[in-house]
């Protein structure tokens, strides 16, 4: 793909971590590839790198279809529509697409990105750190819930790359923290959710203010009416008939949810923090999130669940898009969702990258209608439970 040495470095490191702990962080463990001398030539490491980067690229066996089309329409500077399902690596895709595009020695905001939900923001952030890490790239991410202060004074320190939810970062941007004069490429992630829910204004205001030529990168999952494709996914539903059964149902599986990581879906902040306590009481140990949380404790959640520290997470659909945690192998619907391409973004979360994953739906009497609806939309099959469903995880 004409990748810089320094960012292929990156990638490689990214898609196996040890290969961080063995070549070292950045400045302190550094050596030239210049000084590689294999069979005579100085580039001969560079092409064993890329060699394996097309083995390790972002842990894929191989890069995936999004990521072989995509990121050589937008390292040459075209506008790109890059539409693809779950789990398939878009992230990196436009992440190496940024990092490329960069001049390190200009430090001044050259790419925006913009996502619907600080989390899936902040994980921007932590991806494009780690694959930029040989390039010593400065990112930040400006989110709303967070300090105003600290987005200033890191705005004014420069930032080549900022991701953010549009309203904080048309905020910066009016109070002329954050320049745009240097902006190349706008990427809005999950574009289509952005422009369907209410994010269309910020967006506009904030694209008024970029320079004329600004390149636009749109990523957004499959459209409506898609096969869902997301294979190793197994998906099944458990009947519930009243709603009151639900916990009870939910309590006798606690055993299976705790074998790997998992996510439990409600609809609703308030059905979130009942059954959170319900769970609690009944000496479960779970987590939850939710959007009226204060950023610092959705931060502090996160970051338990991302290490393993917390297990179940009970969550609304704030963590149904885009957010990736490749140990996630089981997601709860303890409500099905309330449209259908929600479900989609929902059992997504699972099955990360061609791994195995097991969705189960709890369906009341009167939820068997929306579950064959789901069913015929997406032209895949929801089996009913089988006791051995530990087996599948």
């Amino acid at each position: 793909m004409g990748l810089r040495e320094d960012l292929l470095r990156g990638i490689y490191a990214y898609g196996r971590p040890g290969i961080r702990a063995a070549c070292g962080r950045r400045e302190s463990a550094r050596y030239e590839i210049k000084n590689q001398s294999l069979c005579g030539k100085t580039n001969v490491f560079l092409m064993c790198v890329c060699g394996l980067l097309i083995l390790c690229f972002a842990g894929f066996e191989k890069p995936s279809a999004i990521q072989q089309r995509a990121i050589k329409q937008i390292i040459k500077g075209r506008d790109v529509i890059a539409q693809s399902q779950s789990g398939t690596g878009k992230t990196a895709t436009f992440c190496v697409s940024v990092l490329q595009c960069l001049d390190i020695q200009v430090r001044e905001t050259q790419a925006l990105i913009l996502a619907p939900t600080r989390e899936l923001a902040g994980q921007i952030q932590k991806v494009l750190l780690a694959l930029g890490d040989y390039m010593n790239v400065q990112c930040h991410a400006c989110i709303g819930g967070t300090n105003v202060g600290e987005d200033i004074r890191k705005l004014d320190y420069g930032q080549h790359v900022v991701s953010g939810t549009p309203g904080r970062v048309f905020d910066m941007i009016r109070r002329r923290s954050l320049r745009t004069r240097a902006i190349k490429m706008l990427v809005l992630d999950e574009a289509d959710e952005m422009l369907n829910k209410g994010f269309k204004e910020q967006i506009y205001d904030v694209y008024r203010y970029l320079p004329p030529a600004t390149q636009v990168v749109l990523i957004k999952g499959r459209p409506s009416g898609d096969e869902l494709t997301l294979e190793g996914i197994k998906q099944f539903f458990v009947a519930v008939e009243r709603e009151e059964w639900k916990f009870d149902t939910l309590c006798d599986l606690y055993d299976t949810l705790t074998i790997t990581q998992a996510v439990i879906f409600c609809n609703t902040k308030r059905k979130v923090d009942w059954l959170t306590e319900k769970m609690r009481e009944a000496n479960f140990t779970v987590s939850s999130m939710h959007g009226d949380m204060p950023q610092k404790e959705r931060e502090s959640i996160m970051k338990e669940f991302r290490s393993g520290a917390s297990r179940v997470l009970i969550s609304t659909d704030v963590w149904a898009r885009g957010l990736d945690v490749p140990q996630v192998s089981l997601i709860i619907n303890y409500d099905l969702p309330n449209n259908r391409e929600l479900y989609i973004h929902r059992i997504g979360r699972s099955g990360r990258y061609g791994r195995k994953g097991v969705a189960i739906n709890f369906v009341k009497n009167d939820d068997i209608r929306i579950l064959r609806d789901i069913e015929q939309y997406y032209s895949t099959q929801i089996d009913e439970m089988p006791m051995n469903v530990a087996d599948l995880i």
